[in-house]
């Protein structure tokens, strides 16, 4: 099976696919946002496609526990779907999950342009698996000042 160029699925797959999701702004401004699961910052540009690139970086949660899940694509593989994907689960803090991406994706030179998307995403999937800690509030230990005291 021959390889299709990046930019030939691109522009096939720009206008019109099945991930893509149109919003409208204010006056004439559109916005093109997209579900694919390759996508960093879910916007529908060549540069961060899922579809049209060989590789790809994704980051999402890996389940219940504090654990993020980091995919890239074997650019070799791309006959073969079922082993496209190279997923490795982090379940490290959030400075060493960081520099783990770092290394994967910009001082490996696999797609340095991505290593800023890649490191917002890490960022907001762990600020998404945090829980708000339950129980008892702390008070506030200043002074109160009550009115008509002095």
């Amino acid at each position: 099976m021959a390889a299709i160029p990046g930019q030939l699925v691109w522009e096939i797959v720009k206008r019109n696919n099945s991930f893509l999701v149109k919003e409208f702004g204010n006056g004439t401004q559109s916005v093109q946002f997209s579900r694919e699961p390759n996508n960093l910052y879910n916007l529908n540009t060549f540069k961060y496609s899922g579809l049209a690139n060989k590789k790809t970086v994704t980051i999402q949660a890996a389940g219940k526990d504090q654990s993020v899940l980091l995919g890239t694509t074997k650019s070799k593989k791309e006959t073969k779907p079922a082993a496209l994907v190279h997923k490795s689960v982090m379940k490290k803090e959030f400075r060493r999950m960081a520099k783990a991406v770092q290394n994967q994706v910009a001082d490996n030179y696999y797609r340095p342009d991505l290593k800023k998307a890649a490191l917002a995403r890490l960022s907001a999937v762990n600020r998404s698996l945090k829980v708000a800690k339950s129980g008892v509030k702390k008070r506030n230990r200043q002074a109160v000042r009550v009115p008509g005291r002095q």
